[in-house]
């Protein structure tokens, strides 16, 4: 346990961040799960989910939370299920 202010505000800020950032990710799993949804039932707003799916990815690398990599390696293989038409 922390004993310095410093280091209870570090502490404080550290579990803020954390919070913050699960809720993130939740979200965009949510997204992604989703976009698959509605690959697997051949839906017409597939292309829509897909874009915010990715969107919130992108919006997740600006916010640090993900890799610039993963979130372009994941993109890649969401837009691979997208059904062509």
């Amino acid at each position: 346990m922390a004993n310095h202010p410093s280091a209870l505000k570090r502490m404080r800020q550290n579990e803020l961040r954390r919070i913050r950032n699960m809720s993130f990710r939740s979200k965009v799993k949510t997204a992604v799960k989703r976009f698959l949804r509605a690959t697997e039932s051949k839906s017409e707003d597939a292309e829509t989910l897909l874009r915010s799916a990715t969107a919130l990815l992108h919006r997740g690398v600006s916010k640090g939370i993900f890799h610039k990599n993963t979130a372009s390696r994941t993109v890649s293989r969401l837009s691979k299920r997208l059904p062509s038409a």
